[in-house]
């Protein structure tokens, strides 16, 4: 049957008038978005005092501030939710990604700082107001938790250098055990190809930073008596060269 001109013109102003409020929506999504991104990178900049030496001996202070972003981060993360349609949380998922991913290495940092702990994912989409469960909605991605926690081993290798060299010997002893212990968890998972494996292709180099300089503490005797039964070997000699993802 032919269509005829009026019908096909009907056709593509429905076309046009999706194509507009698709547009519409991604504008105050991107809106949220940068609000997100500008606090986060307000908490960034207030978590690097830690690597100066002030920070690192009343680093306390530092979490507090960094801490008082947490929730205004949540909130914006409330009206981001508030304008995806059910069911479309991946098609504009992109746009707030890697900020997702900075928030949840900072919220990692503060918990390590504080405990010497790891965030969990349930315990990051909390303070951020949001789901673990897909079918809810808005959630906190796997995939953007675990890249979160790369994120953190890199920064962890950082400190692990500066308060060696501003004389807290104990906290790159307790950095090299908790990164290990992170290690162990990575290697349980197969991320095959894609760019989870290549973050963590950087694992290893962190971690043998980190064992570097706790080995360099150990044999100039500055480890404090307890911790004298950590790594007190070449820090290369367990680090394979090419080292393979468990499957």
């Amino acid at each position: 049957m032919t269509t005829s001109t009026e019908d096909m013109l009907s056709l593509f102003e429905k076309f046009q008038k999706y194509v507009e409020e698709e547009q519409a929506r991604r504008e105050v999504i991107q809106e949220s978005a940068r609000d997100l991104e500008q606090h986060i990178r307000q908490m960034m900049t207030i978590i690097q005092g830690i690597h100066q030496e002030s920070g690192i001996k009343d680093s306390p202070k530092v979490i507090s501030r960094a801490k008082d972003l947490v929730g205004p981060c949540g909130q914006v993360y409330q009206k981001l939710s508030s304008g995806i349609p059910p069911k479309e949380y991946y098609k504009y998922h992109e746009i707030w990604r890697g900020t997702t991913q900075k928030a949840v290495f900072c919220i990692a940092l503060i918990e390590f700082l504080q405990s010497g702990k790891l965030a969990s994912r349930e315990q990051v989409a909390a303070e951020l107001t949001l789901k673990i469960d897909q079918a809810e909605g808005f959630h906190l991605d796997l995939e953007d938790y675990l890249h979160g926690l790369l994120q953190l081993v890199s920064e962890l290798s950082r400190l692990a250098v500066n308060s060696a060299a501003c004389g807290d010997y104990d906290r790159p002893v307790a950095i090299s055990q908790f990164v290990n212990e992170l290690n162990a968890g990575f290697r349980l998972l197969n991320f095959k190809n894609d760019s989870l494996r290549k973050h963590y292709d950087c694992f290893k180099y962190d971690l043998k930073k980190i064992e570097e300089v706790v080995y360099d503490l150990s044999i100039r005797g500055l480890k404090s008596s307890e911790n004298k039964s950590s790594i007190d070997v070449c820090p290369t000699s367990n680090i394979p060269e090419n080292s393979e993802m468990a499957a």
